[in-house]
């Protein structure tokens, strides 16, 4: 696979061919129940596996991976066999992904059940640590209640990641 160094349809800033939208820029992530985020980024580091959630025989193990691209890093959480397909130095297209609350006050950005992830790349790509996206404070936008603002940065860096040096 060829690494990624320009602009290009399939890397962040580009636009996408189709599959439901352009790419967006991590910077420009808002929370929504929906299943819109086209992107393109790079694994930074890796979390443990979180015991199995779900019920009955649905239950997945999930890990929190932090990734970045040149305009900022998220949480993103990946599920059951996507915690082993992935690594640090990965760079990963995520297609009809979803970036919104799990588990209460955690916002991650997720291929959910209808996105699709794919590793595209390794170690080629150039990324920023702050702003974290997933330590942005939402609240509904008082002239368009359908609509999410930043209200505030909870912390510039991840507090699940230590930032790299």
């Amino acid at each position: 696979m060829a690494a990624m160094a320009h602009k290009g349809p399939d890397t962040p800033g580009g636009s996408s061919g189709g599959g439901g939208g352009s790419t967006v820029q991590l910077k420009d992530l808002v929370p929504a129940a929906m299943n819109t985020v086209n992107t393109t980024f790079i694994v930074l580091d890796k979390a443990a596996r979180a015991p199995a959630h779900g019920r009955g025989e649905a239950r997945e193990e999930t890990c929190l991976a932090l990734v970045a691209d040149e305009t900022a890093a998220v949480h993103f959480l990946l599920w059951g066999a996507e915690c082993d397909a992935f690594e640090p130095g990965d760079i990963v297209r995520l297609t009809g992904g979803i970036f919104s609350y799990h588990r209460g006050n955690s916002l991650a950005l997720r291929a959910g059940r209808r996105g699709r992830t794919e590793k595209v790349g390794e170690f080629t790509m150039l990324f920023v640590e702050t702003p974290n996206m997933s330590e942005v404070k939402w609240a509904r936008d008082p002239s368009d209640p359908k609509m999410m603002v930043q209200e505030s940065v909870v912390s510039p860096h991840s507090q699940v990641f230590k930032p790299l040096q």
